[in-house]
């Protein structure tokens, strides 16, 4: 599918604080000498790598280039912020925390939305559920951009965290209704044939050990199949293009690649991980 705005855009996959890989992608001659080249951030910008101060700066320095969505770890960086969740002794949001901008920072992540469309690309951190089609996807996802946005957003956080419930109805509402959101499109991998989320395994499909389990891109009926999906979050998946499916987290924090796909050709550009970054799974 060819995207029909006249500049090239470059989607990039989980970044996670490896700043010294983002320079390294963003000054790659496609990129950098392309100046009016659009970049699309497909969340997890910052947390588990060594610069996620200078990866969100640098991000923010991009202007109106970077469309940004958020991951998980971008919102576990709005809930350590506004005192709901303690920070775990693997993340490395301090500088954030202890910065003297963090006021400015978290005000530009609480802007930034859970979705992103535009001429047939919708952009999600990890998945959409497959009953809900692009337009219900963008709608539910404002629901949340809309009270990260409010003057109390800090209380909508407070009963973000949870597994259940783990399927969509509806008729859900208050905090029951945001979580299942929050979750499909950060956090979900894998899907039971009823359309219930698990969120158990974090394998690739091919190894998982549950056959009761499908990916969340494989489940039937899905009614975001007509548009290109692009998504990252799952980085024992790695690199996945297909014609409509793109996935782009290729476990730079882990010792992988970071890695950008140009839409309108499907080229693929990758940098190594900067051996600071190198963390073992978990």
């Amino acid at each position: 599918m060819q995207n029909n705005n006249s500049k090239n855009i470059w989607v990039i996959g989980d970044v996670q604080g490896c700043c010294v890989s983002l320079e390294a992608l963003l000054n790659l001659p496609d990129i950098k000498n392309d100046p009016d080249c659009e970049l699309w951030f497909a969340g997890d910008l910052i947390n588990r790598g060594p610069n996620s101060l200078r990866a969100l700066r640098l991000i923010m320095s991009l202007g109106d280039r970077a469309k940004c969505i958020l991951g998980n770890h971008d919102l576990h960086l709005l809930a350590v912020y506004a005192g709901i969740r303690r920070e775990n002794r693997s993340d490395t949001i301090d500088d954030i925390l202890c910065s003297a901008d963090v006021d400015t920072i978290i005000d530009w992540l609480r802007h930034r939305p859970l979705a992103y469309y535009e001429d047939g690309y919708l952009m999600v951190h990890a998945g959409i559920l497959p009953e809900w089609s692009t337009k219900k996807t963008l709608k539910l996802a404002e629901e949340i951009g809309s009270s990260l946005r409010d003057k109390n957003w800090k209380k909508y956080l407070q009963k973000m965290y949870g597994n259940e419930p783990n399927k969509w109805n509806d008729d859900l509402s208050g905090a029951k209704r945001r979580r299942v959101i929050i979750n499909a499109l950060t956090r979900m991998r894998m899907c039971t044939p009823d359309g219930a989320m698990d969120f158990g395994s974090k394998e690739a499909p091919t190894y998982s050990k549950n056959v009761n389990l499908l990916p969340w891109f494989d489940m039937p009926g899905r009614k975001t199949e007509e548009v290109t999906v692009i998504f990252g979050h799952w980085s024992t998946l790695g690199l996945m293009v297909k014609k409509n499916l793109l996935a782009l987290d290729t476990g730079c924090v882990w010792g992988g690649k970071l890695t950008a796909i140009r839409l309108q050709d499907r080229k693929v550009l990758q940098v190594d991980c900067h051996t600071e970054h190198r963390l073992a799974p978990v």
